[in-house]
């Protein structure tokens, strides 16, 4: 059966927000998930056609939609949840599908899916109950998410590269910290940045456009103020989708002459 192309116009106006997924019908594994307004499901099966490949691009997802084409099959388009009264809405049943289906095409987690994702009740507990740090001097947070996952993979390798990030500005901070689910795992303090390159982080994909640093953990005494404590709720912006933030220490008040 020919699948529909676009929505009726009586059809879209009882939808609303809807959150939706793209299914294989040659497997019925949900390969992406997304949210919109109108026939915004089917736009991804349009964008497909003209798709360069580049997987920044979302290539993965277009790759996937051509190899259902080319098996004679179309994606099937399935509405998850419809009649959401607002985008924000929205957004957190679109993270909490995004966490249900691994290996998804997607190329951003979901929407606060950094704080508020999937993870075991322990990890809960150890993120709410420990304590918040304070910053002593200007330093840049980078959340490393489940790449800390891979096989021997240290938290010095997940956290030192590669991001979408300005050397010029990088290099004014002598102090990065790595957090996965709101608690900080490590504390470095990076000796140079440098763009990616096979011959500057060797075994590491990534594009010239990214960066990285190189050094050892920092000291104990620096390590003992942050690591295994919590970012504070006023360093972790809701909904942003850059995983390095940088922390400034606001100016000290002139002391008032008499």
């Amino acid at each position: 059966m020919m699948q529909p192309q676009k929505f009726p116009s009586e059809v879209i106006k009882r939808l609303s927000w809807y959150v939706y997924r793209l299914v294989d019908p040659r497997n019925g594994e949900t390969f992406y998930v997304g949210k919109g307004k109108g026939d915004r499901i089917f736009q991804h099966a349009k964008g497909a056609m003209s798709a360069s490949g580049d997987e920044d691009a979302g290539g993965l997802k277009y790759k996937r939609i051509n190899q259902i084409r080319a098996a004679g099959l179309e994606v099937a388009h399935v509405i998850h949840r419809h009649g959401i009264d607002t985008e924000n809405v929205a957004y957190q049943i679109e993270a909490a599908l995004i966490d249900a289906y691994p290996g998804l095409a997607n190329q951003v987690g979901g929407h606060n899916s950094g704080d508020y994702g999937v993870r075991h009740v322990v990890e809960i507990i150890n993120e709410y109950s420990a304590e918040p740090f304070e910053a002593k001097e200007p330093l840049i947070l980078i959340s490393i998410g489940p790449s800390i996952e891979e096989e021997g993979r240290t938290v010095y390798d997940a956290v030192r590269c590669c991001w979408v990030i300005k050397l010029e500005r990088a290099r004014k901070y002598n102090l990065v910290l790595a957090h996965q689910n709101g608690i900080v795992i490590g504390a470095f303090r990076p000796s140079k940045w440098m763009h990616w390159s096979p011959e500057n982080f060797p075994n590491r994909d990534g594009v010239e456009k990214r960066c990285g640093f190189a050094d050892d953990p920092a000291d104990e005494d620096t390590a003992r103020l942050y690591v295994r404590k919590r970012v504070p709720v006023r360093y972790r912006a809701k909904g942003a989708a850059n995983p390095v933030r940088f922390i400034d220490l606001p100016p000290v008040a002139a002391e008032k002459t008499a």
